[in-house]
């Protein structure tokens, strides 16, 4: 069965030169850190099921490249997957990106091959995005959840290499990738818009300082003042709770976040990405 039509909801406009520009220093961060690692580092755990540090970094650059893969292919005729569904519709997809991921790791078994790969995305990924080869933000993608405008994937990129950063940070100690400022800010964003489309409403305030504010999930409206019902936390809780990296329960009980009013409890809302 397909995954139900979300309730349409405004989408936030950015700025296309400065989404391009923080993939492709977020996307460098993290080859650096990559190119950092050991063979033994390689083989750690990570808290995507059964992947290991190898496949999650083998990943990243899959999901990088279906950029430049996307703009070699014919373009479809019309974008009829918006910013704010492409969160809801990867889930569908989760099964063929994990068979993509094996593949490829497999394909790249030691660090010398896998920098290697790294290398060849990045020059791919650049030459798609700046200069000569600069490929127009309105150009539509036949991506495999739907297609969409280049601009708009971009987007959807940002959350792809945020949250991996966050993955691989959590996977080996002392890693300490760090995060580029817009990217983080562009992730964070998004996955609030989300949680406002899929609970449209104005009486609950998500506060996600310095990067979103949003309003949520139906009842009465406030107008001025303090908002009843308040939820506050920093972006990386944010988005661990948006990717179910985190528990809301637990985000609780360890003061990550914090919930005041009736209808502030987000637990059954969450998360919006599985």
């Amino acid at each position: 069965m397909p995954p139900a039509k979300k309730p349409k909801s405004r989408t936030r406009s950015y700025d296309p030169a400065k989404t391009r520009a923080a993939i492709l220093t977020q996307y460098d961060n993290i080859r650096s850190a990559i190119r950092t690692l050991t063979p033994d580092q390689l083989t750690l755990p990570t808290r995507l099921g059964d992947w290991t540090v190898h496949d999650l970094a083998a990943h990243v650059t899959m999901a990088m490249e279906t950029v430049s893969r996307n703009l070699d292919r014919d373009e479809p005729e019309k974008a009829d997957l918006g910013l704010l569904d492409w969160p809801f519709a990867t889930a569908s997809r989760a099964a063929d990106i994990a068979e993509g991921t094996r593949e490829l790791a497999a394909a790249h078994p030691d660090l010398d091959s896998l920098n290697a790969l790294y290398t060849r995305t990045e020059e791919r990924l650049t030459q798609r995005l700046t200069g000569i080869g600069e490929a127009p933000g309105t150009r539509r993608l036949a991506t495999r959840t739907g297609a969409m405008t280049l601009a708009d994937y971009l987007v959807t990129r940002t959350v792809e290499l945020v949250v991996h950063t966050d993955d691989l940070n959590d996977a080996v100690p002392g890693l300490g990738i760090p995060y580029d400022r817009q990217a983080l800010a562009t992730c964070t964003r998004l996955l609030a818009d989300a949680l406002a489309a899929k609970a449209p409403g104005g009486s609950t305030e998500v506060r996600i300082p310095p990067y979103a504010v949003v309003q949520c999930v139906e009842g009465p409206r406030h107008t001025r003042g303090t908002p009843p019902n308040v939820v506050e936390t920093d972006p990386l809780t944010w988005i661990r709770l948006a990717t179910g990296r985190v528990q809301w329960a637990d985000a609780l009980d360890k003061a990550q976040v914090s919930a005041s009013g009736e209808r502030a409890d987000l637990a059954a809302l969450l998360p919006l990405m599985a």
